[in-house]
């Protein structure tokens, strides 16, 4: 059986999940109530960064929390969706989907970020789009 591609894991991934932790894990506090993402959620979250636009993953795990109503979001499920969602959009790229159709990872990945520099496409490639989406100085 072949090697699911990332697009296959964007695609056949779990519902999210809202859990009350029984202990404390990654700063958040026993019996807090933390959301495990998806890779689905995350991606149509990166998709609505407007184009010129950035933002932290940390702000977007605060902004998930906030709309699933739970106090977190997990950080270690939401990086590693982080980098399903990322692949998936640079596959598509390198099947010859344009730059302007796929998921707009480079919004949320920094490039001096550890992640960035797991990825296939580098962090070059991210620093090269911000750059490219910066707002012109008028």
């Amino acid at each position: 059986m072949p090697k699911p591609t990332w697009n296959d894991k964007l695609s056949n991934s779990k519902p999210p999940e809202i859990k009350r932790l029984e202990k404390p894990f990654a700063g958040m506090p026993d019996g807090g109530i933390m959301l495990i993402a998806s890779p689905e959620i995350i991606d149509a979250y990166v998709r609505a960064i407007p184009r010129g636009h950035t933002v932290t993953v940390k702000a977007m795990r605060g902004e998930l929390a906030d709309r699933h109503r739970a106090q977190f979001t997990c950080p270690v499920t939401t990086g590693i969706f982080l980098r399903v969602v990322a692949e998936a959009a640079w596959e598509k790229h390198l099947s010859g989907e344009p730059i302007d159709s796929i998921t707009p990872f480079w919004r949320v990945i920094e490039p001096e970020a550890p992640l960035a520099n797991k990825l296939v496409c580098g962090p070059n490639f991210i620093s090269e789009q911000r750059q490219k989406e910066k707002p012109s100085s008028r």
